[in-house]
This record gives C-alpha cells, sequence and structure tokens, in this order.
C-alpha cells in the first residue's frame, strides 16, 4: 500500500495514461527506422508522424505505407494501431482501479461513473470484456474481409490473410491505415461494395464505444430472459427499469441520426458527382460509406478534393463530432454534440437545467462537454495559423479540413499532407496526439486539483447576449 500511495502522490493516473501514449510512440518511431522495416529511406520527422498517426489511430500518411514499408514495418504499424486503439481503454481501467479504487469512496463513486459500472470491482471485468470483444470482432471482420477478397487480385492466400487481418485492426481501431497504394479507391476495391459494408460494420462497432456495447449486449440478455419467461409463463421477478442507460441511449440516437442524415446529404448532394461513376446500390453504400467515414475511420472510396464545398464542410462537422465515449474513435465525442443541443433546447424553453429520458444531467457534465467542445477549437485553430503560416501557399480549406481531422483521429485528407514543410508536419503531429489523448487530459495532468473548500462566493451573472 505505501508503494501505491507513493506512486499516486508522484505522478496522477491522468499524467501516467498521456506518458504512456509518448512512450510508445517514441517506441514505434524507433521501430519503424530500422532498416528491416523500410524499402526506402525514412526521416526521424516522418517516422514520428507515422508513428504518432498509427498510436493516435488517425490513419494520415507523409509516405506510402505500402511501397515505403516492408512486411514487417507494416507489422509494427498494425500492432502500434492495436495498442494505441485499446490503450485509452486499458490503461484507464488499469489506472483507475490501482489509482482510485483503493482510496475515497468519492474516487470509487468517480472510477464506477467512468467506466458505467455498477460496482468498483467490476473495473477489471470490464477490461476483460472489452478484450474478449475486440478480438473476436477483429477475427470476424478478419474473416469476413478475406471472403470477400478476389483470389485473382491477391493470389497469394498468406497475403490476402495479412491484408484481412490488418484492415479488421486498422477498421475496428478507427486508424484508416490501408496496405493499398490508393487505399480503398484502388481500381480493384472501389467497386468492392461488400469489402466496403464490412469495413463500415467494424468502425461503426468500434466507434460505439465498449460501455455502450456492454450495456447494450446486456439490455438484448434482458429482454431475451423476459421473453423466454413469457413462453414458459414463469413469473416476471428479473424486471429492471433502465437496463439501458441514459448514456447508450443518448449516443446511439445520435450515433444513428448522424449516420442516417449525413448519408442521405451525400447521396443527393454527390448523386451526379463523385458518386456518378458508380450505379444503382453502388452509389448508396458509397454514400454510405462517405458519411461514416469521417465519424474517425479515415477510410475513403472517393477523392474527398472532389467533393462538393458545401459536402466538405458537411464533413468537417462529422470529423468534428467523432466517435462515441471510450471508444477507438476521436472527436469531441457525440454524448458532447448532444448535450450543446439539449443545452440549446433548453435555454430556448427558460430551463435552468438539462432534463433527457426522464433525467437531469449533471453541471459537471455539462462543464466539461464545453469545455471540450471549446479546447478542441483553439487547438485547432491554432493548428491552421501555424500551417498557414509554414505554409502560406496552401489553400485555408485544405489546411482545416487537415487539422479537424487531425484532431478528430480521423485520417481523411484534401492531398496535401505528403506535401506539408516539416514545420507543418510537427504541427499536426501535435494536433494528432492532443486529439487523441484530449486537452482537457493534458490541463488536467499540468494543473494541481484544489482540495474541496466548503465556501461558495456570492453568484454574479454576466452579459452574454
Amino acid at each position: 500500500m505505501k508503494y501505491l500511495q507513493f506512486n499516486r502522490s508522484s505522478i496522477s493516473p491522468t499524467q501516467l495514461f498521456i506518458l504512456s501514449f509518448m512512450l510508445l510512440i517514441l517506441i514505434g518511431t524507433i521501430l519503424l527506422q530500422l532498416p528491416i522495416s523500410l524499402n526506402k529511406d525514412l526521416s526521424v520527422v516522418d517516422a514520428l508522424f507515422t508513428s504518432t498517426s498509427a498510436v493516435c489511430v488517425t490513419g494520415l500518411v507523409v509516405v506510402n505505407t505500402n511501397t515505403h514499408f516492408t512486411l514487417f514495418g507494416q507489422t509494427i504499424i498494425m500492432i502500434l494501431i492495436q495498442a494505441g486503439g485499446l490503450g485509452i481503454l486499458t490503461f484507464s481501467s488499469y489506472f483507475s482501479y490501482f489509482f482510485k479504487g483503493g482510496s475515497s469512496y468519492e474516487h470509487q463513486l468517480a472510477t464506477k461513473d467512468y467506466m458505467n459500472a455498477e460496482k468498483v470491482g467490476e473495473v477489471f471485468i470490464m477490461l476483460k470484456r472489452i478484450l474478449l470483444i475486440t478480438l473476436i470482432v477483429e477475427a470476424f471482420g478478419a474473416l469476413m474481409i478475406y471472403l470477400s477478397l478476389n483470389a485473382q487480385v491477391i493470389p497469394n492466400w498468406e497475403e490476402r490473410i495479412f491484408f484481412a487481418v490488418f484492415h479488421a485492426i486498422s477498421s475496428f481501431c478507427n486508424a484508416g491505415f490501408s496496405t493499398l497504394p490508393n487505399g480503398l479507391m484502388q481500381d480493384t476495391y472501389v467497386n468492392n461494395y461488400n469489402l466496403q459494408l464490412i469495413i463500415i460494420l467494424l468502425f461503426v462497432f468500434g466507434g460505439l464505444g465498449f460501455p455502450i456495447v456492454i450495456n447494450v449486449l446486456k439490455y438484448f440478455k434482458h429482454i431475451a430472459n423476459r421473453l423466454m419467461m413469457r413462453l414458459t409463463k414463469r413469473k416476471q421477478d428479473n424486471y429492471k427499469a433502465r437496463v439501458l442507460n441514459i448514456n447508450s441511449k443518448v449516443n446511439l440516437i445520435t450515433t444513428f441520426s448522424l449516420i442516417v442524415i449525413a448519408t442521405i446529404i451525400l447521396f443527393f448532394m454527390e448523386y451526379h458527382n463523385t458518386l456518378a461513376s458508380h450505379e444503382g446500390m453502388g452509389k448508396f453504400i458509397t454514400a454510405l460509406f462517405t458519411a461514416t467515414t469521417p465519424r474517425t475511420a479515415g477510410y475513403n472510396s472517393i477523392n474527398f478534393h472532389e467533393l462538393q464545398f458545401s459536402s466538405t464542410i458537411l464533413i468537417i462537422l462529422l470529423m468534428w463530432i467523432g466517435a462515441s465515449p471510450n471508444s477507438t474513435g476521436g472527436g469531441i465525442k457525440t454524448s458532447t454534440f448532444s448535450l450543446a443541443i439539449f443545452n440549446f433546447i433548453s435555454l430556448a424553453k427558460g430551463k435552468d437545467h438539462i432534463e433527457v429520458f426522464k433525467r437531469e444531467i449533471s453541471e459537471r457534465t455539462i462543464r466539461r462537454a464545453f469545455a471540450a467542445m471549446t479546447l478542441s477549437l483553439l487547438v485547432i485553430g491554432l493548428g491552421v495559423f501555424l500551417i498557414t503560416t509554414f505554409d502560406p501557399k496552401m489553400s485555408l480549406l485544405d489546411i482545416a479540413f487537415e487539422c479537424f481531422s487531425a484532431y478528430s483521429t480521423v485520417g481523411l485528407t484534401l492531398g496535401i499532407t505528403e506535401d506539408l514543410s516539416t514545420g507543418s508536419k510537427l504541427v499536426i503531429i501535435i494536433i494528432m496526439f492532443i486529439g487523441r489523448v484530449t486537452m482537457l487530459s493534458i490541463l488536467v495532468s499540468l494543473f494541481k486539483k484544489i482540495k474541496f473548500t466548503n465556501y461558495r462566493y456570492p453568484t454574479e451573472e454576466m452579459t452574454i447576449i
């Protein structure tokens, strides 16, 4: 206990979490520069960029993954993606237990709320479930991808297996890395709609967040038990009023609403533009793929530089919103975006609090949500300013798109990544890192927490509008 107490006083869980990502990026940078990893020379900055992009599951690349890296190098990238994708979950699970679970009751409650667990002891149980779900989903995804591939395109079955495993991990972790020279825009893959549907399912599933997935599975189990009791005419004494919690409801509704709305808009906006080369159901699947991939997946089956301006703005909004909390995706999160909408509605109705599904949202949650939104725009804005300074000849839209993509760990680009100067690459590296660990976590790790005080100052109103 003394050892844990010593560590707890010297370094916080948030600091340890951030440092672990830094260490993983550093190790990846070193491994990617080994001769066995490369077909061509790779500068330190480009190696750091690639490692950061993989660990932060972004997908932005400054060199071609297919031609620049050997099979060993591509395997290193795949491992970095897996470690980075699950890192935010596994580290938070372990550290929240070790550093909070054994301390005060307040810390135990914080851990329970963070992990969406009913008891603090369920933290490790949830971690096991996370790892099990990841293994099952990625294995199933790899199998489906393998079956969707054309043996004539990749004759070697070993290469097909590696392709399937790499893309299953990259998709589930919302990384967007591909071993194809032009990604899914490759001529032999752009019309493989079965492959695109599998990849969509993988990155949407990965972007939902494990607590939500586990909660939904509990809900289905509860429904199955209720149905079985009705069929066997047994007394229904295990009824639970709220099996599906408010966090799951809000994020699921927001996620699928965004998918449906964005797909419909892009389908009609791009019907005679980027979707013109597709026919029938292919147009819809490509529109669906284009609408879902900005939610931090980063794959592209179309050239995003050819999108209409209004479609590009929609993509930027989708990238900024991102995936759900505690998922493999980035962005400000669907829950944060939802709280902003709920807050607008509450203010319009004259309410002084937010009510959702007969529950009142805590003030702490609202403050964190708006802090996350504000900090994200500050980081992105500063990134745009710096890149326009380093590369003044580049289009402002292209730079803004790149910065939103980097912060939300999406990996989409309008084609400027490889042309960035060294200074701009370093800016994108920092933005990717901040987007993954979140600016709020960095601030928490830097500032010493103030002890709780039992006094309050008089309340004052400030002019807003």
